[in-house]
């Protein structure tokens, strides 16, 4: 297995809280969690197209946008309620709370993306072993809930 594959999920993982706590900081002085969404996502903007410009990655490319499904627009969607959930989410459920309950609607998700192979990922077969991993996912929510 690569490993430096796992190291940037791992630290991929680690931003999503890093990024949710900094939002919800953000909204305190904005009053707005969509506005917080808005400007995270327009910060992002500006670095993405800053690091296609500095890679040399032509834009020309972006023309085959155009022959894209339609699903294709709704990953910019999902983003978009994913930072505004988590800035709603985060002041009232706790930082530890809230990345349990997405990590756990992660969860609930990819079992059948898997199995299925939704979207075209690569089909990886439902096993007891992966749904006792998504029942332990659940019961950590659930310690982590009552305490």
């Amino acid at each position: 297995m690569p490993w430096i594959y796992i190291l940037i999920a791992l630290i991929a993982g680690t931003m999503m809280p890093t990024q949710g706590a900094i939002n919800t900081k953000l909204t305190t002085f904005v009053h707005s969690p969509v506005l917080t969404a808005f400007f995270s996502f327009a910060v992002g903007l500006v670095a993405l197209f800053i690091y296609i410009l500095a890679s040399g990655t032509p834009l020309s490319q972006l023309s085959g946008v155009k022959n894209a499904p339609p699903i294709s627009w709704v990953g910019g969607l999902c983003g978009a309620f994913f930072v505004t959930a988590v800035v709603l989410c985060l002041p009232r459920l706790g930082l530890v709370l809230t990345f349990s309950i997405l990590i756990l609607g992660q969860m609930l998700i990819t079992i059948p993306f898997d199995h299925f192979g939704i979207l075209g990922v690569p089909i990886r077969q439902v096993n007891l072993p992966r749904l006792f991993g998504v029942i332990l996912v659940i019961l950590g929510v659930l310690l982590i809930r009552r305490f």
